[in-house]
């Protein structure tokens, strides 16, 4: 059996893992690069291998980083099965055609503007038509249902607790005889949160691919985050503001949405303030993934579940209003009132959260509450790293509101959720690889697994491969190395990232009182740079 890694390799996004096995070629995730430049940059390269050849796909949950690129593997001739819960392909039917929109709605604007500087147009990653055609080929799986496909291979998809009808592979292959199991974890979630039910117990496996977003680090607070949620929604409700809070549109929405239901359910005095404000959901995403999470009930938890049976649907508090047309979201800009506005996207890089934060960032009554993941490069980590002006739509915006995170409601384990999850396999891996994270994080969390299991821990390397048997990795390479395109663009994201450091540093010279010392290592240290520049212009 060989396994390509041709995403979420020493990365977060663009899930993608390429077999040939058996006589079958299959993707597990087919996933969207996210971040910057230089990830969408790899979205448009060719697939290292011939689309309509691929027999099937096992698709371990609808995130995008995870989904997204499914729609252009159709456009360029895929034809196969692909595999996935029943929620996950009802969320797909949603979440597939709305990433086409932002495709063709970002270049139809792009071309605009080549357009009058007369250079060719661009074309989307894929339309919205190829996203509706790739629906056609998803097949709804249970959890716990054996698929097989052929006498020597198949798979079992179990809860991965991430978000509505996620899942953690189990593919079974025999070789020579001998039957081997590997396990990808997917993105693996929290125990006791919100909706969802805890992420299965694994017996066992040879061979485990495990994702590692937080895989260096704990969730803060945990058990308080809800209160936590409350009482910063509270003060800035109390204070006359806005809580502006960036969510992804599935999942941590809904989440949020269950949080505040379930306290105004309470009675309390922080209830009542509550319900004193309107609760906005700009997104008609968010809107419409709330309608497939009505509809598969069955994969609530007992709390979630127990609300139902009382006649309470947990995630529409009542004074929710569900904004569905851009002109009603528009009007939320001139929107005075104290209010919670939950807006798509998660990470502040595209979509009406955009809007939002141009028109309230700069309020100082207001707090911005981001309650997920924020990827190197985007808009929402700049404002949690405590940047104090960012560009929105080309304007800078002066950053006064409140910057608040709860971390706890991230929707992937942590470093002691991933390890205790492992440490409950009866039969331990004989080798982990560590994928979806960011490098320096995976190096460490690999350390951390090869001292407490003492098995080889792989990072593997977007393009590398490995060939593996019943008994043990045979052999290791590599497919492909980056591009220079995509390393230049790399580059470049790094060199917008000095300007961006250095155009705040001229504005707080400006402002600052500074002492001689530290103007001295100030100086020292921009000659430093000045001249480190200078050697790499000329080398290049």
């Amino acid at each position: 059996m060989k396994v390509t890694f041709l995403g979420a390799a020493q990365t977060v996004t663009g899930s993608c893992y390429y077999f040939e096995c058996d006589g079958k070629k299959f993707l597990i995730d087919c996933g969207m690069f996210q971040g910057g430049h230089a990830e969408d940059e790899l979205n448009f390269e060719t697939f290292p291998f011939n689309p309509p050849d691929i027999d099937f796909i096992i698709l371990s949950h609808a995130h995008i980083d995870h989904s997204g690129r499914i729609p252009k593997l159709y456009k360029d001739g895929f034809r196969g099965t692909i595999y996935a819960t029943d929620a996950t392909a009802d969320l797909c039917s949603i979440m597939l055609p709305d990433s086409a929109h932002i495709q063709e709605s970002e270049v139809e604007w792009k071309n605009k503007k080549r357009k009058r500087e007369g250079k060719e147009g661009l074309k989307p990653l894929y339309t919205i038509d190829d996203a509706y055609s790739c629906l056609e080929l998803f097949k709804g799986v249970k959890y716990e249902q054996v698929i097989e496909i052929s006498n020597n291979l198949r798979f079992v998809l179990k809860d991965a607790g991430h978000m509505l009808g996620s899942a953690i592979v189990e593919l079974y292959i025999t070789e020579g005889g001998k039957e081997y199991k590997l396990v990808f974890s997917g993105d693996l979630g929290n125990r006791n949160v919100p909706i969802l039910k805890d992420p299965s117990t694994i017996d066992g496996c040879d061979y485990l691919f495990i994702e590692s977003t937080y895989g260096d680090r704990l969730h803060e607070d945990v058990e308080n985050k809800s209160k936590k949620l409350i009482k910063i929604i509270c003060d800035t409700i109390s204070k006359g503001g806005k809580v502006i809070i960036p969510s992804f549109a599935v999942g941590r929405t809904q989440e949020i949405l269950y949080e505040i239901a379930k306290e105004i359910s309470s009675g309390s005095d922080e209830a009542k303030l509550i319900q004193s404000v309107e609760i906005f959901v700009d997104s008609p995403l968010a809107t419409s993934a709330s309608s497939v999470y009505k509809k598969h009930i069955d994969y609530f938890d007992e709390e979630a579940a127990e609300f139902v049976k009382k006649g309470i649907y947990p995630l529409e508090p009542k004074n929710l209003k569900f904004v569905r047309t851009a002109d009603e979201s528009r009007m939320l800009n001139n929107y005075e009132k104290s209010c919670i506005i939950i807006s798509s996207s998660g990470m502040c890089e595209a979509g009406r959260i955009k809007h939002h934060l141009k028109h309230n960032l700069w309020k100082e009554n207001n707090t911005i509450l981001f309650v997920g993941y924020q990827a190197p490069n985007t808009l929402g980590r700049k404002l949690l790293d405590g940047q104090k002006k960012v560009k929105i739509f080309g304007e800078e915006i002066e950053v006064r509101a409140k910057i608040e995170y709860i971390e706890a409601y991230s929707g992937h384990a942590d470093k002691n959720g991933l390890i205790n999850w492992i440490d409950k396999m009866k039969s331990k891996p004989k080798q982990i690889f560590v994928v979806h994270g960011e490098k320096e994080s995976q190096i460490e969390f690999a350390q951390e697994l090869g001292k407490i299991f003492g098995v080889d821990v792989h990072i593997p390397a977007r393009g590398e491969f490995y060939v593996i048997d019943p008994e043990q990795v045979v052999t290791k390479d590599r497919l492909f190395s980056p591009s220079p395109s995509f390393i230049n663009l790399s580059i470049l994201a790094q060199i917008e990232d000095i300007e961006d450091e250095l155009y705040r540093l001229k504005e707080h010279i400006k402002s600052a009182s500074i002492s001689p010392e530290r103007l001295d290592l100030l100086n020292n240290n921009l000659e430093e740079l000045r001249y480190l520049i200078s050697l790499a212009l000329n080398d290049y």
